[in-house]
C-alpha cells in the first residue's frame, strides 16, 4: 500500500509540474503575441534613432532589467550595432564618462520609475543624447521624457505571486532582439560582417569561407588538354589529391583528370595519349565566397573528396579538401 502510495503521489507531481510549466509558458507566449500586435510607428521611430547615430547604443536597466539590457547590448554589437551596457547605479559613480554626445540610450524600466536611472536621464538631457525607452506604462516618468517609447503590453506574469518578473522579462528581451535585427536589415548588414564579428566557437567555424581554408599555388595541380598523359600523372603525383584540372586557353576549369580516370583508361599506349583523351568534363566547382560548409555538403552529395574553387570567370584559384574542412571544424 505504501509504495503504491509513493508512485501515486511521484504521478501526481509530474502531472503538476508539467502543468505549471505548460502554463509557464502559455502565459509568455501570451505575452510576445500581445507585443507583436502593439508594434507601431513608435517602434520604426525607435529603430531610426539608434540608426542614425554615430556613437553606440547604450543599454541600462536595474534588477532583471539590468540582465536583460546586458544581453540586448550584445545582440546588438554582435549584429552590427556597437553597443554597450552601462550599469545604472555605477553610472552616477563615474561610469556616465562612457556615454557621449554621438551615442543614444536604450533604458529599460518596467515601472518606468526606477530611480537608479534618474542620473543617467538627466545627463542624456543636459548633452540633447537621445532616449528610447523600453517600459511597461505609458504614463511613467521614463516614458514620458524618452524621445521614442515602447510600452510593453499588460500581461501577467507567469510567477503566481504576480511580483517575480518573468513575463515582462521574456517579452523586454524578445523586444530587444525585434529592435536589433530590425537595426540590422536596415543597415544592410551582410554575412561577411557577422563572421567578422564571430570568429570564434562554433559559429564562428560554420561561417568558414572556401577561400579561407582552399589549397593554393604549386598544390593546384593545372594542365592543357593537349598535354600528354604522362605529364598529368607527374603533376597529378606530386599533390595529395588524386586528380589534376584541366584549363582551356583562357584559363578556365573545364574537366580533370583523376587518378580513376587513368586506370580506366589502362593501355599500352596510355603514356602517350592526350590529356583530353581520358579526361572528365564539368568537374565539380564551387566559388571562392561560399561557405566551406556548403562545399562539404556538394562532396557528400557527388561522394568526392575535393572541389576546385573557381573565381566569377570559372578560372581555378584553389582546391578545397575535406580533410582540410574537417580539420577546421567545418561540419
Amino acid at each position: 500500500m505504501a509504495e503504491s502510495t509513493l508512485a501515486q503521489e511521484a504521478e501526481e507531481q509530474v502531472i503538476h509540474d508539467v502543468a505549471v510549466g505548460t502554463r509557464v509558458l502559455e502565459l509568455e507566449a501570451a505575452g510576445l503575441t500581445a507585443l507583436a500586435e502593439s508594434l507601431d510607428q513608435r517602434f520604426s521611430d525607435a529603430v531610426g534613432i539608434m540608426a542614425e547615430i554615430r556613437g553606440r547604443v547604450v543599454v541600462s536597466g536595474m534588477g532583471k532589467s539590468g540582465h536583460v539590457s546586458r544581453k540586448i547590448a550584445a545582440t546588438l554589437a554582435s549584429t552590427g550595432s556597437p553597443a554597450i551596457f552601462v550599469h545604472s547605479a555605477d553610472a552616477s559613480h563615474g561610469d556616465l564618462g562612457m556615454i557621449t554626445e554621438s551615442d543614444c540610450l536604450l533604458l529599460i524600466s518596467n515601472s518606468g520609475e526606477t530611480r537608479e536611472l534618474a542620473d543617467i536621464v538627466a545627463y542624456a538631457k543636459r548633452y540633447s543624447i537621445p532616449v528610447v525607452a523600453i517600459c511597461g506604462r505609458a504614463e511613467s516618468t521614463l516614458a514620458e521624457i524618452a524621445n521614442a517609447t515602447l510600452v510593453l503590453p499588460d500581461t501577467a506574469e507567469a510567477c503566481p505571486i504576480g511580483d517575480a518578473p518573468t513575463t515582462s522579462t521574456t517579452v523586454s528581451l524578445a523586444l530587444g532582439d525585434a529592435l536589433a535585427v530590425a537595426l540590422l536589415e536596415r543597415k544592410g548588414f551582410t554575412l561577411d560582417q557577422f563572421k567578422i564579428f564571430h570568429p570564434g566557437g562554433t559559429l564562428g567555424r560554420t561561417l568558414i569561407w572556401a577561400e579561407d581554408i582552399m589549397r593554393v599555388g604549386e598544390e593546384l595541380a593545372l594542365i592543357e588538354p593537349d598535354a600528354p598523359v604522362s605529364e598529368a600523372i607527374l603533376k597529378m603525383t606530386a599533390t595529395t589529391f588524386g586528380r589534376v584540372g584541366v584549363k582551356d586557353e583562357s584559363g578556365r576549369l573545364i574537366a580533370a583528370v583523376t587518378d580513376g580516370d587513368i586506370r580506366r583508361h589502362m593501355s599500352p599506349t596510355l603514356l602517350e595519349s592526350k590529356v583530353s583523351e581520358v579526361m572528365s568534363p564539368n568537374p565539380q566547382t564551387i566559388g571562392s565566397h561560399v561557405l566551406a560548409s556548403e562545399a562539404v555538403r556538394l562532396m557528400n552529395e557527388f561522394k568526392i573528396t575535393n572541389l576546385y574553387v573557381v573565381d566569377s570567370d570559372s578560372k581555378p584559384v584553389g582546391m578545397l579538401r575535406m580533410h582540410d574542412c574537417l580539420g577546421a571544424g567545418v561540419v
